[in-house]
């Protein structure tokens, strides 16, 4: 069935040969009436390590000039072919871990350890956002990606980001963008569970392998559709978290991240813009009925 979704656009893109793609822009910022996040800046997607040369085609019409790579230096030395570049785009290094595999597999692993679901999740981007900032990662990984969409000209040219699959570590920083420029805690959660549809088509394959025989879910389908889901509250339990943990948004990435005011100010100036006349939002309200439909398809 899930081959068969058709998936909401905007935020979606398809560009064959990659998963999960679409435009983190537009949502709209719930302090200012009429503004919203800027489209057409920040894409988010899984591994276009397969694009066809169609997909580059699209991806080189978004414009795109930097393909920021989060995946960890273990998960590249897995993999058979060399990570994506096109012309006109180049890829940037920016490893949350140098050493640990986050890969779905892995994560499920890792997750095994911890209470199914929420707390699970949390405990994992928990430790995506430390080693984020890890003083042992010279990377720099999300400052990187901060400081570009902080950068001159306004605005900043367009940008790619992924992991593996474009859903948890991805699913973090972006999260961290959007909270930035003023989006709601329930708005971003629903863009966050927008990867349950955009990873539709590779869901099956993924859950074989983590109930495989000696797999971190053997013979428990349901704990594995649990642990590579994307579901709202996973989203607004860590956004919770990092007030608890760090006090705000903007107080890890000014106290924790060590980025500047005058970097914040900036991002927000290049991201928040006023909304055309005549121009509307995402959609987020009018289609959460739709993905909860098709995600409970799946």
């Amino acid at each position: 069935m899930a081959t068969n979704l058709t998936l909401p656009t905007p935020p979606f893109i398809h560009a064959p040969g990659i998963e999960n793609l679409r435009d983190a822009g537009g949502y709209p910022v719930e302090s200012q009436n009429g503004k919203a996040v800027r489209r057409g800046i920040l894409f988010r997607a899984a591994d276009p390590t397969h694009l066809d040369e169609e997909g580059v085609a699209i991806l080189q019409r978004l414009g795109i000039t930097h393909i920021f790579d989060l995946r960890s230096l273990v998960e590249l030395a897995k993999g058979r072919e060399q990570p994506r570049e096109w012309e006109g785009a180049r890829r940037v290094p920016t490893p949350v871990f140098l050493d640990k595999d986050y890969s779905p597999e892995a994560l499920a692993l890792r997750l095994r350890n911890y209470s199914v679901g929420t707390e699970g999740f949390v405990r994992a981007y928990a430790s995506i956002l430390s080693g984020a900032i890890s003083p042992d990662n010279a990377y720099r990984p999300f400052q990187t990606i901060l400081e570009h969409l902080a950068s001159d000209p306004n605005p900043p040219t367009p940008i790619l980001i992924h992991c593996s699959a474009g859903k948890d570590r991805t699913g973090v920083i972006v999260a961290l963008v959007l909270a930035l420029c003023g989006v709601s805690d329930n708005v971003i959660a629903h863009e966050y569970s927008l990867t349950e549809l955009g990873l539709a088509r590779l869901k099956e394959p993924i859950v074989e392998r983590l109930t495989a025989p000696g797999a971190p879910h053997e013979g428990n389908r349901a704990a594995a559709e649990v642990q590579i889901g994307a579901r709202k509250e996973y989203m607004l339990a860590t956004l919770r978290y990092i007030r608890q943990e760090y006090g705000s948004v903007e107080e890890y990435l000014l106290e924790r991240m060590g980025l500047s005011q005058e970097t914040l100010d900036k991002i927000k100036k290049n991201l928040v813009v006023d909304l055309a006349e005549g121009e509307e939002t995402v959609p987020w309200e009018g289609n959460e009925e739709l993905v909860s439909a098709q995600i409970a398809r799946l």
